[in-house]
């Protein structure tokens, strides 16, 4: 559940992105990372391309940062893990017990 969430949560970030990049999402007064990209980042491409490559990288941090919390919250809440080094310490140590 605690993953799907964080899942969601990138999801919904790129979406809104992408319908703002499009001109679809929020009105351009609005601050948002895909109308940064579409207007800042197309008008003067050529001459400053860190204006486009800035927001781009703070969205796939934003999103990849979500989906590794949400993939710690899940180790950390998993009964099965108590105990364990991890994913790969319970693994361990149900072969050893075999």
């Amino acid at each position: 559940m605690i993953v799907i969430f964080t899942v969601t949560i990138g999801d919904v970030i790129i979406t809104e992105a992408s319908l703002s990049f499009l001109g679809l999402g929020l009105p351009p007064d609005v601050a948002s990372w895909g109308g940064r990209l579409s207007w800042e980042g197309r008008r003067y491409m050529e001459r400053v391309p860190a204006l486009a490559l800035w927001p781009g990288f703070s969205l796939f941090i934003v999103v990849w940062g979500t989906n590794i919390f949400g993939d710690a919250l899940r180790d950390l809440l998993n009964p099965s893990l108590r105990g364990g080094g991890g994913r790969y310490g319970a693994a361990k140590t149900k072969r050893a017990l075999k």
